[in-house]
């Protein structure tokens, strides 16, 4: 069971939260606020981006849509400073068989295909060949001397939680949480913003997502099934990320060809649906390629209740008519359906095949009342032989590794590093990597 700490936790944040839903049931919404977006609440925390490699990692912000609030935050490891990695011949392994620590096995139970390697940790200080492109507080400048030189990395696109109607891609729980997994993992993580509800209601929460996405792939400017040069594509990354200005962290470092998408509670269903449209553009995107997903506590919810619905209704932090309430905030009175796509993805005649799906990796909680319908989507991608694993923690509740008051406990870490160990397969090996 939970800590008796979680417990009085969980009362008072119920408490609050609901009060919080249902003072914004009843206030007017202001329309001049709806056009340009709410991105983020007075009354959460945030956490100002630092240029400075401060415990291995720069941030920096990007407000990138001059007609709405939406921004990204950028977590660069200092890892990136390394220079490139020496390409040669590969050594055989001594064993396909895979290893798990113990510790691994006993914290966690694990359901679908297993293929967990041990996590590098490559985090070496080191400069362009004596040429230090930080200035004198540290804070990195990102002009590279050419692209040769520079050590490039995956790009992991995080999604924040906050039930469609809180949290923010710059809060102080959520960069903590994109520092850890850029440090863990040696990858860029972009943490995305998207206007919250109910000032701005569905589908504005998926289009801010796919929008900026879309920037970053390459297909703003002209649009999906535009024709692209390889060169062209790679100047509109960076140009439109930057508004027009080439954004130096991602042109020296970022690997597109390498990227995941990771989303924690609702910001898992944005980053599900950024993958079906990733695989209905397929090489429209390129030289993007999402290689899989992780799904952290994904928002799921049905008509039809699971088990876990009916047992855990009234479960730790995040309860079932907390919930309800938030999707009713969420989405337009005339679509109000717990089947809604954006809620439901077993609905019939869902759009793309799910066999076209990337690798995905689904984290789940013992005590979340939504753990049941996201193993079931996991099972269903298995069922067509995606490789979908889902990680179910003992004695966890939703967010347990994204809530301000979990954020440093063993089980948060633990988490950190398992996802760490899942995607370094996706990211680290081109022979294994996921292609439409």
């Amino acid at each position: 069971m939970p800590s008796v700490a979680v417990k009085l936790n969980s009362v008072f944040f119920k408490f609050l939260f609901k009060r919080r839903l249902q003072n914004r049931v009843q206030t007017p919404l202001n329309e001049s606020h709806n056009q340009y977006g709410i991105t983020t609440r007075p009354e959460e925390s945030v956490s100002a981006s630092n240029p400075s490699f401060t415990d291995g990692v720069a941030t920096k912000d990007i407000h990138i849509d001059p007609f709405t609030a939406l921004s990204i935050r950028i977590f660069l490891p200092e890892s990136s400073l390394s220079p490139p990695e020496q390409t040669g011949p590969k050594t055989k392994p001594k064993s396909s068989q895979q290893v798990y620590p113990i510790s691994l096995i006993q914290r966690r139970k694990s359901y679908g295909l297993l293929n967990m390697e041990a996590p590098r940790n490559d985090m070496r200080r080191s400069s362009f060949e004596g040429l230090d492109l930080r200035s004198d507080n540290n804070a990195y400048q990102g002009y590279a001397p050419s692209p040769q030189n520079c050590k490039k990395l995956p790009i992991m696109l995080q999604f924040h939680g906050g039930r469609w109607v809180s949290g923010s891609n710059d809060s102080a729980a959520n960069d903590f949480f994109c520092r850890r997994i850029a440090k863990l993992c040696d990858v860029i993580v972009v943490a995305v913003g998207y206007r919250l509800a109910p000032e701005n209601k569905y589908p504005a929460a998926f289009e801010d997502g796919l929008k900026q996405c879309s920037k970053l792939m390459g297909s703003g400017a002209r649009g999906v099934g535009a024709e692209f040069t390889k060169a062209e594509v790679q100047r509109h990354i960076v140009d439109a990320i930057g508004a027009s200005v080439v954004e130096p962290w991602l042109a020296a470092h970022g690997d597109p060809s390498r990227c995941v998408l990771l989303g924690v509670s609702c910001g898992a269903n944005i980053a599900d649906y950024v993958a079906r449209k990733a695989v209905e553009a397929g090489k429209l995107f390129d030289p993007v390629k999402v290689v899989a997903q992780v799904l952290m506590y994904p928002f799921f919810i049905g008509s039809v209740p699971t088990e876990s619905e009916k047992k855990l209704a009234n479960t730790y932090f995040y309860d079932k008519e907390m919930c309800t309430l938030a999707w009713k905030l969420f989405l337009p009175e005339e679509e109000l359906s717990l089947d809604h796509p954006a809620g439901n993805p077993l609905i019939p005649d869902r759009s793309p095949p799910l066999k076209l799906m990337p690798p995905t990796l689904t984290i789940v909680a013992e005590h979340d009342w939504m753990r049941d319908r996201a193993i079931a989507y996991s099972e269903a991608l298995r069922n067509v032989n995606v490789v979908a694993t889902v990680l179910e923690y003992k004695d966890a509740v939703h967010e347990f590794a994204n809530l301000d008051i979990l954020l440093k406990t063993p089980q948060a870490q633990a988490c950190a590093e398992d996802i760490v160990i899942w995607v370094k397969k996706y990211i680290s090996r081109r022979d294994n990597e996921f292609s439409y």
